[in-house]
Parts: structure tokens; sequence; C-alpha cells
């Protein structure tokens, strides 16, 4: 509660600096001692072999007292700062520029000039706009942080298709793979099976996740330090990132809520877990409190140890599952649905991932993303280990909740009151009548030995006279 305090505390100092940061920059405009040059779309989806125009705004005019202003394009690398006016190279090698140099004028009282771009081949490339009044060598009073365009030049119109619909296959198939486990631990009113050190990794995770997406995406303070850093960057999280995250982790609880209503056996989450949990959320607080006090760390450092956190789960999340199901050979409890949704869409994750860097011709980007990259792979690598461990390792593998039992020896009861039903009108099998009676308590008896669940007969004293008898009450004692 008390980091609550202080990280709202922030957050308010934060919207307070920007709206006043705004008011200044207005009040700056309206005395033309700042102007801004600004993109309507600081990114742009281009086909090879085409061309677009492009508007770049000016705000506010140029006053009587001052020069006309100049503007140079000239393509560089993320926040790259080396350009050098007397340079007659524009850098460009994916695009080109029917002219790399314009001019708004005073004469015209202009506010807003065209330019066309000609893809060339394949690629990215960041087209930025330089502005300096005549005869100055630059000009401090032109912003212009939003005066630059990343195009992504593609092969295909066809491919970037496929992409997107790719893309929202696999979001609503990692949306509803919570949903196969949630409905197994209802049908079966038992969470018998499914390993709770799993459950508390995933829902820290998601928590993690869904604070760290609604901060970069929504918090003012935390978005314009990422813009300080990155002053030509997009935000990187995208509204159906804010949607997943907070979906998986609202899923995760109703898991939860399950865990504690349902039959769970013996099985509570394991030492290691408890401790590195108690240590990620005491390093959340006590962080927190040095970011509030401005003590080492700043605020948009501190939100991207969330993403860290959410990193580490997922390398870790489910070997505490994998070795659950080894030592008990069994993958009952664990729902194989989750599992194949889970497979389907970091499979197509990884298809689109390769497809865009065909059709952009961008490997590297790959590589410099190597991080998504192998937690792709290692889910992928945990899913196919999961199939096989259902389909082949433990396909007959037990039901070691106590429902099941129950279910099991009232199904084992019915067959020998059916049986028992039967040699009351023929006498003629009394052989098999006792064997099937032994071997249902025989079977019940091994099943207990699994469980860890005893059973008795009512009709103990009477096992001399099994012939007398056509059937036995059993109860679990």
């Amino acid at each position: 509660m008390q980091i609550n305090k202080y990280l709202l505390f922030t957050v308010i100092i934060g919207l307070v600096a920007t709206i006043k940061c705004d008011i200044q920059d207005d009040d700056h405009e309206r005395n033309g001692q700042l102007h801004r040059l600004w993109f309507n779309d600081n990114s742009a989806e281009l086909i090879l072999n085409t061309s677009e125009i492009f508007s770049l705004n000016l705000k506010p005019e140029l006053l009587p007292d001052e020069t006309d202003l100049e503007i140079k394009f000239n393509c560089e690398d993320d926040d790259d700062n080396n350009f050098d006016w007397n340079s007659k190279e524009s850098n460009c090698t994916v695009i080109k520029l029917k002219d790399d140099k314009y001019t708004f004028t005073i004469t015209k009282n202009e506010t807003k000039l065209n330019l066309t771009v000609i893809t060339l081949v394949p690629g990215k490339q960041q087209l930025v706009a330089h502005a300096r009044f005549i005869g100055q060598d630059q000009s401090d009073d032109v912003d212009v942080r939003k005066a630059y365009i990343t195009i992504n030049v593609g092969r295909s119109n066809t491919i970037l298709t496929i992409s997107a619909i790719i893309g929202w296959i696999y979001f609503v198939a990692w949306s509803i793979s919570f949903y196969p486990q949630i409905w197994e631990n209802f049908q079966r009113k038992s969470v018998v099976g499914l390993n709770f050190d799993f459950i508390a990794l995933n829902l820290t995770g998601f928590l993690s996740y869904s604070a760290y997406n609604i901060a970069i995406k929504y918090i003012p303070s935390v978005e314009d330090e990422f813009f300080r850093k990155h002053p030509r960057s997009q935000n990187p999280i995208e509204l159906n990132d804010v949607v997943f995250g907070v979906h998986a982790m609202f899923a995760t609880i109703i898991v939860i809520v399950q865990c504690f209503i349902y039959e769970r056996s013996n099985q509570k989450v394991a030492i290691w877990a408890k401790i590195y949990l108690a240590v990620v959320y005491a390093g959340y607080i006590i962080i927190g409190i040095m970011v509030s006090f401005k003590w080492v760390i700043g605020l948009l450092d501190y939100i991207y140890i969330f993403s860290y956190v959410k990193l580490s789960i997922t390398i870790i999340k489910y070997i505490p599952q994998a070795w659950f199901n080894y030592r008990r050979k069994s993958t009952v409890g664990w729902s194989i649905g989750n599992i194949f949704l889970d497979f389907t869409g970091g499979l197509l994750s990884m298809f689109q991932m390769f497809m865009l860097a065909y059709n952009y011709d961008d490997w590297i980007t790959i590589m410099n993303n190597f991080t998504k990259f192998g937690l792709g792979m290692i889910s992928i690598l945990f899913d196919v280990l999961f199939l096989l461990q259902h389909y082949v390792f433990f396909r007959n593998g037990t039901d070691h909740s106590s429902q099941s039992a129950l279910l099991a020896n009232q199904n084992g009861d019915q067959s020998t009151l059916n049986v028992g039903a039967s040699n009351e009108k023929n006498n003629s099998v009394p052989s098999l009548v006792n064997h099937i009676n032994y071997g249902a308590t025989d079977s019940i008896n091994t099943n207990n030995a699994i469980d860890g669940y005893s059973y008795k007969s009512v009709d103990e004293d009477n096992t001399n006279h099994k012939h007398q008898q056509s059937n036995s009450a059993y109860k679990i004692a």
C-alpha cells in the first residue's frame, strides 16, 4: 500500500510537470519564440516500386521579422544525431526523394510542405527532417523531435495482409488458451494435477507484464521519459498488449479461486517459489521507494524491471509443471487444450516474425531481438514436451483426485450389482461372480495406495460368505 502511495505521488508530480511544460510550449509558440515541425504519422508501410506523398507541418507560421526556414532531409539510424548541413549525401538506400531540400518562405506564409518518397528496395529507413533559418548554422528555436518518418518498404501487400490475419489468429489463440484449464477444473471439481508453482509464477508474470504495458502506454511521465531517451521511436506498447496482459491476469486469478474451492489434495506452492516471489515483491517495494525519492534509478528504469521479471518467469514457469507430470507419471489435471492453443499461437508468432523479415529483407531484426525470439522458442519447446508427456510418455496416466476415485468406485459397485442380479437368475457361474467381487476390491485398494485414501468394506465380517450376498457397499474412510 505504501509503494502505491509513492507511485501515485510520482505520477501526480509527473502529470503536473507535463501540463506545465505544455502551457509553457504554447506560450512560446504564441510569442513566436518556438516553431514546431512534425509529420502527421511517424511510421509508414510502403510497397516496393511505389511512391507516396507525405506532409511536413509547421506551427506557428513564420513571423515577418524572421528569415526563411530551410529544411533538409536525411536518412539516419534511430536516435542518430550525426548530421552535417554541408554534406551532399542523404544517406538513403531504401528510399529516395525527388528533392532533399525544401524551404518554408515568409512571403508565401506556408505552414505545410509536401515531399514525395520513392521506394527502391525492401528494407527499413528512418527519414529525418532538419531545420535552420537561412543564414544560421542551426536553429534552436525549431522543435524537430517529431519531424521524422520510419518507413518500412515491403515486397508485397499480400504478405502484409496475411501477416495481419496471422497476428489476430495467434492473439485469439493465446487469449483463449486459459479457458480449457478453467473448464477442466470445473468439470472435475478438482485441481489435482495442476502445479501451484506454475499458477503463482503465472500470476506474478502477468501482473508485472500488465503494469509495464499500462505504465508505458498510459502514464504521461513514463511515456515522456521514454521519448526523452528514444526521441525518434514509437511507443512500443499497443492496445492489444494491454488487453492481453490484463485478461491473462484475471484468467489466472479465476484458476487461483478454483484452487481454493475445489479439491487440491496436499498440493501447495513450493518453498523455492515462495522465496522467489518474496524477493520479487520486496524488490518492487524497495526500488519503488528509491524511485519516489529519486535515488539511483529513474521511473522508466523501474518500469523496465517489471518487464525483466516477466521475461524471467516465462523462462522458468513451465519447469515445475513438467517435473510434476514426470513425478506423477500422469498429465491428468493439466489441460492439453491449453497446450495446443499456446503451441498454435507460438508457431504462428514465429512464422509471422520470419514472414515480416523476408518481406522487409530485415533478417538482422530477429537477431537484434533475440530475447523475444529465444523466449518464443523456449515456450514452443515446453509445449512439445507437454504434448509428448500427454500422448506418449504418460498416455495411460492415472487421475489421482478423490473425486475420480469415488466415481470409479461407484462404477465398480454398479458392475458388481449387475453381476449379482444376473447370478440370482442363473447360479451356473458362481466362480465368475466370486472373481469379479474380489477384483473390484483389489482395484479399489490399488487406487487407494496411489491416491493416499483408504477404503473399507461395510460387509468385512461376512467375507467368508461372499456368495450369500451379491454386492458390497464401500465408503471412504
